[in-house]
């Protein structure tokens, strides 16, 4: 027998996050905890995105049917079924669905004892540097936060573009961070021609590979970046489920997944294999999120080329705490307990 319960919680930004789209001053994720009859707990959280149709409101109005699947399977180890029943019961919503996912891949390996990597059997040693994630804001305060992250320790930094001084902008990250990878997220900004053009300039700059350039329903014109462009191209927005890995198989060389946008863990790890097969490098993104959800992410480093799981980090306090990074680096080997590893501080 299984028991269920949520709670929305507000968390203040350290400082605000800007983007091509939008900015944001604190986060609102909704914890989701599934408990068993023993009394052992597994921990979820969603952190939901407007710009996929849901809200803290919307995460809280559906969960009650999705935990009344949890609850009617009664079973944590039925992942796969309980992750099915999830999405008939409920088609879109997967910030939702992957909160519940969390709570119960958590409780799982609870019960058997391992650290989630465990149970999936995955190599803890072979985990990519997770990138720290500077935002849109004034050049000095970008240049500030570049050298912030550095003396932090941080070597690879990712930066938000998608405006009329994105030179100006990486310039600045460079002149801070002469040593550190540099990757690009436009967040849909550019038409095609600019992003090519844009990618000139930004090789200069030695950056890695440039995210999600062009509109996400633009996959004609992705393919045109793609085919033209001096730097990788990286799917996000256009990236969703396992069902759009081969629509952008041939248009990009990096498949963003994110656990938010996908609806849970057996569905991210299905896009991983997916990914693989078409010849795609895989990237593990996130939103701005507890540890309550990023701690699970952590556990799927062992799969990915390249891992941007900073989204705690930009809290000005998380009220859980996950699987150790220091500098960037997912060390699943120093977690000592069991599940994802997240727990309420």
């Amino acid at each position: 027998m299984l028991t269920t319960s949520f709670e929305r919680i507000s968390m203040p930004l350290a400082d605000p996050f800007e983007i091509a789209r939008g900015s944001m001053t604190e986060a609102e994720n909704v914890v989701v905890r599934i408990e068993d009859e023993g009394g052992m707990i597994g921990v979820g959280a969603a952190a939901p995105s407007s710009h996929y149709g849901e809200t803290a409101a919307t995460v809280e109005a559906v969960l009650p049917d999705l935990l009344a699947v949890v609850e009617s399977v009664g079973d944590p180890h039925a992942l796969e079924e309980i992750e099915r029943l999830m999405a008939e019961r409920v088609r879109r919503n997967p910030a939702a669905r992957t909160a519940v996912s969390i709570a119960l891949h958590d409780l799982a390996a609870k019960r058997l004892g391992v650290p989630l990597y465990k149970l999936w059997g995955l190599d803890p040693e072979r985990t990519p540097t997770s990138s720290f994630t500077i935002g849109l804001a004034d050049l000095d305060t970008i240049r500030e936060k570049a050298a912030a992250a550095v003396e932090s320790g941080y070597s690879v930094l990712k930066i938000k573009l998608g405006t009329d001084r994105d030179e100006a902008i990486i310039e600045a990250v460079r002149d801070e961070a002469p040593e550190a990878t540099i990757r690009v997220d436009a967040n849909e900004a550019w038409t095609p021609r600019e992003a090519v053009a844009k990618s000139e300039m930004l090789a200069d700059y030695g950056v890695e590979f440039i995210e999600q350039p062009v509109s996400a329903e633009d996959y004609e014109g992705l393919k045109f970046v793609y085919e033209r462009s001096a730097l990788p191209i990286a799917a996000d927005e256009s990236c969703i489920t396992a069902a759009d890995i081969p629509r952008i198989a041939d248009r990009v060389d990096i498949a963003n997944l994110k656990l938010m946008k996908c609806g849970g863990l057996v569905e991210a790890k299905r896009m991983i294999h997916a990914a693989r097969v078409h010849g795609l490098e895989v990237m593990l993104g996130c939103m701005i999120e507890t540890n309550a959800a990023i701690a699970a992410g952590c556990h799927l480093a062992p799969l990915l080329d390249y891992a941007d799981l900073d989204g705690s980090l930009l809290l000005a306090e998380d009220p859980y705490e996950g699987v150790p990074m220091p500098e960037g680096d997912i060390d699943l080997e120093a977690l000592d307990r069991s599940g994802t590893g997240a727990r309420q501080v």
